[in-house]
C-alpha cells in the first residue's frame, strides 16, 4: 500500500468523539487501533505501546542516549458530522483532482489524522532505514481532545510519573499560510509557542413560569436575550500579548518600512497595531482580544409554557495574561444585571508562552526549512484554539503547536466544517518534516 491509501483507509474509521462517553463508538477506536498495527508493523515490532484511560495510545521509541527524549502529539479523534452539507461522504476519504490538485476530502484530514498518520509514515520509513534515534521518542495520541481531553491528561500524568521531561514537545496548531500578518510576502509557519485558555461560562436567568398566554414584561428568556445582546456589545479590550510581540518582531525583518519599525517598537505602536490586526478579520482579532460567544441556548421544553428557566452557554477563549476571574468580572460588567447569574462550568487558564528562541525552536525551525521549503519563515504564535498540548506544559517549557502542511483560508476554514480536506502533495511533504525531526 501507499501512503496514501494507508491514510485513505484510516480516515474511513469514523472514531467520533462526543461529550458523553457512553455515547462513543468504542469499536470504531478499536479498529483503527488493529489498523494501525496491521499498517504499521516495524512501528509496533520495534516500539513499546501503551493504551491509556480505554483508547489513548503511548509509544515509545527507545533511543542511543539517555538525553532529553522527543515527544509528538496528535488525537485519533474527529468532531461530527451530522446535519453538515458534504460534497462527498466524510468518511468514504474521496480523493478528487489530479497531479498537484488532488485533494482527500474527509473528516480529520487535517484536524488531526493528517498529522497522526504523518508521524506514522516518518516513523516506519526511519525504522525501515534503520535509523536509531540519538535520544527516546515519545508518541502521545489522544482519543478525546476535541471534547474531554481525559486521554492526553492521562499519558501527561504518566509520563510526570516516570520523570520524563522532553527537550521538544510538539502538537497540532497552526500551519503554514500566506498572508498570515500584514506586509509579509513570504509562506509563514506559525508555531504555536501558547495557547489561548478556555472556558464555558452559563448566562442563567430564572422566574416562576406559568402559561405563556399571560408573560410577565420581562421574561427569563428576555432578560437572557437583553445580556446576550449586552455581551455582544462590549467585547474584551485589545491588547497585544508577549506571543503576538513576537510574532510582530520576528516578522519585521521580512517587512518594508514603516511596518519594520512599528513591529520592532510594539510598546509605541500597540494600539494601532491591535486596532489593525483587530479589523482584519476574526483569526487576528482573536490574537489581540480574549472573545466570548454564545454557542448554546436552553429554554422552556414546551412551546406554551413559559421558562422557568433559561440559560445561555458562552464559549470563553482567554489571551495570554487573562485569567478565568478576570473573565467572570468582564462578562459581569458586561451583562449589568444581577437578575443574570454567571456560572462557570469548566475552564483552563493560557498556557504558559514557550520560548521562541534557543535549541527547541532552531531544531523545528531548522526542519520547517530543510522539508517545507527554504523560503517559509517560520513565526512565533499564539494558538487560537484548544490542544492536548496544554496538559503537557508541566513536562518542560518547550512546548510547541504546529502542523506541517501548507493550507489555504478555505481549507482552514473547512476545520470542524463540511468538505474538510487536505492536498495529496501537501501531505506528503508534512511526513518529510517529522522525519526531520525524528533524524535531527
Amino acid at each position: 500500500m501507499t501512503p496514501v491509501e494507508r491514510f485513505r483507509e484510516l480516515l474511513s474509521i469514523p472514531t467520533v468523539s462526543r461529550p458523553d462517553p457512553a455515547d462513543v463508538d468504542g469499536d470504531a477506536f478499536a479498529r483503527f487501533r488493529a489498523a494501525l498495527e496491521r499498517l504499521y508493523p516495524l512501528t509496533h515490532t520495534h516500539l513499546e505501546r501503551e493504551v491509556v484511560a480505554g483508547h489513548s495510545l503511548l509509544y515509545r521509541w527507545r533511543g542511543a542516549s539517555t538525553a532529553a527524549p522527543l515527544l509528538l502529539l496528535a488525537h485519533q479523534d474527529v468532531v461530527p458530522v451530522v446535519g453538515q452539507p458534504w460534497r462527498h461522504d466524510p468518511f468514504a476519504a474521496v480523493v478528487e483532482g489530479d497531479g498537484p490538485d488532488a485533494t482527500i476530502h474527509a473528516r480529520g484530514a487535517i484536524d488531526d489524522k493528517g498529522a497522526l498518520v504523518a508521524v506514522f509514515e516518518a516513523v516506519e520509513e526511519a525504522l525501515a532505514e534503520g535509523v536509531v534515534p540519538r535520544t527516546d521518542v515519545w508518541l502521545a495520541f489522544g482519543h478525546d481532545e476535541e471534547t474531554r481531553g481525559t486521554g492526553a491528561r492521562e499519558m501527561a500524568r504518566i509520563l510526570a510519573e516516570r520523570g520524563v521531561r522532553p527537550a521538544l514537545v510538539l502538537d497540532e496548531g497552526g500551519a503554514v499560510v500566506d498572508g498570515a500578518v500584514p506586509g509579509v510576502a513570504a509562506p509563514t509557519a506559525m508555531i504555536g509557542v501558547a495557547e489561548r485558555g478556555v472556558a464555558t461560562f452559563d448566562l442563567v436567568t430564572r422566574e416562576a413560569g406559568g402559561h405563556a398566554s399571560t408573560p410577565p414584561p420581562l421574561p427569563a428568556t428576555a432578560r437572557l436575550a437583553r445580556a446576550i445582546d449586552r455581551l455582544r456589545r462590549r467585547p474584551f479590550p485589545r491588547r497585544l500579548a508577549p506571543p503576538v510581540r513576537a510574532m510582530l518582531a520576528t516578522a519585521a525583518g521580512h517587512v518594508a518600512e514603516p511596518l519594520a519599525t512599528a513591529f520592532r517598537r510594539p510598546r509605541l505602536t500597540a494600539p494601532v497595531l491591535s486596532a489593525v490586526l483587530s479589523a482584519l478579520g476574526p483569526e487576528t482579532n482573536a490574537l489581540v482580544r480574549t472573545t466570548a460567544v454564545v454557542t448554546r441556548l436552553e429554554g422552556s421544553p414546551g412551546e406554551n409554557v413559559l421558562a422557568t428557566t433559561a440559560r445561555a452557554s458562552v464559549n470563553v477563549r482567554l489571551l495570554t495574561g487573562d485569567t478565568l476571574a478576570d473573565a467572570a468580572i468582564h462578562l459581569r460588567r458586561a451583562v449589568r444585571d444581577p437578575l443574570v447569574d454567571i456560572e462557570l462550568r469548566h475552564g483552563d487558564d493560557p498556557s504558559p508562552v514557550s520560548p521562541w528562541r534557543g535549541e527547541a525552536w532552531r531544531r523545528l525551525s531548522r526542519a520547517v526549512s530543510d522539508t517545507l521549503g527554504g523560503d517559509v519563515v517560520p513565526l512565533p504564535y499564539l494558538q487560537l484554539g484548544a490542544s492536548d498540548s496544554r496538559f503537557y506544559t508541566g513536562l518542560t517549557d518547550a512546548v510547541y503547536r504546529f502542523a506541517p502542511f501548507h493550507l489555504t483560508r478555505a481549507e482552514r476554514d473547512a476545520l470542524h466544517a463540511p468538505d474538510e480536506r487536505i492536498r495529496v502533495d501537501v501531505w506528503l511533504r508534512g511526513i518529510r518534516f517529522y522525519g526531520a525531526l525524528l533524524r535531527s
